[in-house]
């Protein structure tokens, strides 16, 4: 692991000062896998295809693609069923939500136009309102651009209820975290009632699967203060581009 010199960013008032990050909301895709076990197709498509088309929208400021493997999957530290089935997860930020109505329209005019060949089988879809960001110092990039640092993997937490994630920022392999409550939204933005969820996710610099083993037993006690019930909390890679059969559940 490389050891950056300086000065961290949230650390350094000059560097804050010249801008921030203006991500706001949260739109979150879960799936499960392809019924055919054509995963590696559907990211192939949906990353030459339909995730580029979603940035001439004026609202969005970046995504990330996450998948499951086997050794993801084992290393998950909570089973329910309402989550059980998610292999993917597709993460779209938003200035604000006012931009999910361009989301909406661009959608319908690919599929009138013959550009959605595929579909996962939906686990759900929400929206989140972003609450905080940390990134650890030894990183040196600050929260605010922890969506444009390259990590290896994400942790991804649901929680019903409200509390900061900010502990595990300590962990070995956890460079920074982001967090959100969930919106109210329409049936067309989150197709379960998702009010009271909080998510989090870990940037991780490390192996997902081995990051995923040690964050168990920190969040098992996390959990056990009783202020939080966990729903979902699992590693998952970050898509590699053009090698689509790398990381596939």
């Amino acid at each position: 692991m490389s050891i950056l010199a300086g000065t961290p960013s949230d650390g350094a008032a000059a560097i804050l000062a010249t801008g921030h990050a203006d991500i706001a909301t949260l739109f979150v895709s879960m799936s499960a896998r392809h019924p055919e076990g054509r995963d590696a197709d559907y990211l192939a498509w949906h990353s030459l295809d339909h995730r580029p088309e979603q940035h001439r929208l004026a609202a969005l400021r970046t995504s990330f693609r996450l998948v499951s493997t086997p050794a993801c999957r084992s290393a998950r530290a909570v089973k329910h069923d309402r989550y059980d089935a998610a292999d993917h997860v597709m993460t779209y930020l938003f200035k604000d939500p006012d931009g999910l109505k361009g989301f909406g329209e661009l959608s319908t005019a690919l599929a009138q136009a013959g550009r959605v060949p595929y579909l996962l089988p939906v686990v759900e879809r929400s929206v989140y309102r972003l609450s905080g960001k940390l990134a650890a110092p030894r990183i040196k990039a600050g929260a605010d651009v922890l969506p444009w640092w390259p990590a290896k993997g994400m942790y991804v937490l649901i929680e019903r209820g409200e509390e900061s994630p900010a502990a595990l920022i300590d962990l070995p392999g956890v460079g920074g975290i982001w967090w959100g409550s969930s919106l109210a939204m329409g049936a067309r933005y989150a197709t379960a009632q998702t009010d009271g969820l909080q998510i989090s996710y870990c940037f991780l610099d490390d192996d997902p699967a081995d990051a995923g083993v040690r964050l168990r037993p920190v969040l098992e006690e996390r959990w056990t203060r009783g202020n939080i019930e966990p729903l979902f909390a699992a590693p998952f890679h970050t898509l590699v581009p053009r090698e689509w059969q790398r990381f596939v559940p």
